[in-house]
């Protein structure tokens, strides 16, 4: 069964290879794409894909931007952290829904479901009823408190109290509405994760903004936009020309 990976992180898509090989040998990932770009490109050709496993924030955008471009007609697997699109997900042809850190046993389930029901894409009630109740439950686990390292202790750092996130020389930094930093020992794709995408926001490869430490969004050269934030940030945030409209949508919701 030839597979199609859409996913922006090496390791993620790397973890969900291997899986699939390890739950069926035959499975073979035949592309792996990691942007709206360059997957609305490969879809617009002929392939021999059979199924498509899809994370929803790319590096270019958000992937449900593909559907407006080019028609998917085989069925899709969304994985993602963000368990507020699942419903639009089973809009576009999609047979089921995993919540990273992915699950064997679940991505198993799947790729049953996805066996048996590939001559019927859409999704039954009852798969809809179970997704209500993700919604409805899972969103209270985003991740309240960070500790962090001070001098020969530990802290505890309420999420509420961020103002953002960024790398600094390496290293990731939380930066507090009382003009704090302190060192993360997480990498930002998973600090991500554990936080509310309607609190938070990945502005681009650096930078994690809360909402309300936003003060000024300004336009930058390319159709980019330009972030001030307090407390002042001396390094620029940048928002690319691709997450832009998204962007000024998540602000002004």
């Amino acid at each position: 069964m030839k597979v199609i990976l859409v996913e922006d992180e090496l390791a993620a898509s790397d973890n969900l290879a291997y899986l699939l090989t390890k739950i069926n040998p035959d499975i073979e990932v035949i592309e792996i794409l990691d942007t709206v770009k360059a997957t609305v490109a490969y879809f617009l050709k002929p392939h021999e894909g059979v199924l498509v496993f899809m994370d929803i924030h790319l590096a270019d955008g958000i992937s449900f931007e593909v559907f407006d471009q080019v028609e998917i007609n085989i069925p899709i697997i969304f994985t993602t952290a963000y368990d507020q699109y699942a419903l639009k997900a089973f809009k576009v042809n999609s047979i089921d829904y995993l919540l990273k850190p992915i699950d064997q046993e679940e991505l198993s389930d799947a790729l049953d479901r996805f066996q048996s029901q590939n001559h019927n894409k859409g999704i039954d009630e009852n798969q809809m009823q179970s997704l209500m109740h993700l919604i409805q439950h899972k969103s209270v686990n985003f991740k309240q408190t960070f500790l962090v390292g001070l001098g020969d202790q530990l802290i505890p750092v309420k999420t509420a109290d961020i103002a953002y996130f960024f790398i600094d020389t390496g290293l990731v930094k939380a930066v507090t509405v009382q003009e704090r930093s302190y060192v993360i020992d997480d990498k930002l794709e998973d600090i991500e994760e554990a936080l509310d995408p309607e609190v938070f926001y990945r502005a681009n490869r650096q930078f994690i903004l809360r909402r309300q430490a936003i003060t000024a969004i300004k336009f930058h050269f390319n159709s980019k936009l330009l972030v001030d934030v307090h407390p002042v940030c001396h390094e620029p945030i940048v928002v690319s020309k691709a997450k832009a409209s998204e962007f000024k949508n998540w602000v002004g919701k």
